[in-house]
């Protein structure tokens, strides 16, 4: 009774340094871009990009290797460039952003696959569907802010691709007019919470 009690008390305390090591980054708005890109009537790209969102990445370590990310968007700042263009992908038509406000991603699993490169898995949710999807993580780097005392900054940026068709997302509009292969990139500067 005694080794159990023991082995109790040992697991809780290594559950708590477990959880104290780890650290909450959060981006910065400023330096920090949640675009995406599709191809229009096979020939010319249309970039977009959400002005609001929220990022935060959990990690233990230096490099990364253990991140957790979860992120949110607010589908009504979504940025393509014109107002015309951004008020239909508001609609039914899109993403429907009066009954699907919010976009969210939450990592899964990390996985090295390079120096400072990851594939990163985890499900995301936009108009109302649900689908894990793999991406590359990439630190860029965390280095000493000289502008903010000094404080660590760390740089990551993803990219990857999904299917708009996957979510549903504008289903009457052929290949042809709006490619279904969407690209995304969305780099980010973090700061310790």
């Amino acid at each position: 009774m005694k080794r159990l009690t023991l082995s109790v008390f040992a697991l809780l305390f290594l559950i708590t340094v477990n959880l104290a090591s780890q650290t909450v980054w959060k981006h910065d708005p400023n330096h920090s871009k949640l675009g995406f890109t599709v191809t229009h009537l096979t020939i010319a790209d249309v970039t977009g990009y959400f002005t609001k969102f929220d990022v935060s990445v959990t990690s233990s370590q230096a490099d990364f290797s253990d991140a957790v990310i979860e992120m949110t968007a607010d589908i009504n700042s979504i940025n393509t460039g014109i107002e015309a263009r951004d008020n239909h992908l508001k609609t039914a038509d899109f993403f429907d952003a009066a009954n699907h406000p919010t976009m969210t991603f939450k990592s899964t699993s990390i996985e090295k696959a390079g120096d400072r490169h990851y594939k990163l898995k985890g499900n995301l949710t936009m108009h109302g569907v649900t689908k894990e999807i793999t991406v590359d993580l990439y630190h860029r780097g965390t280095i000493q802010n000289p502008m903010a005392n000094n404080a660590d900054v760390a740089g990551l940026q993803i990219t990857g691709t999904l299917k708009r068709s996957d979510f549903n997302i504008g289903s009457t509009f052929p290949d042809f007019a709006i490619s279904d292969e969407v690209r995304i990139k969305a780099d980010g500067e973090f700061s310790k919470k």
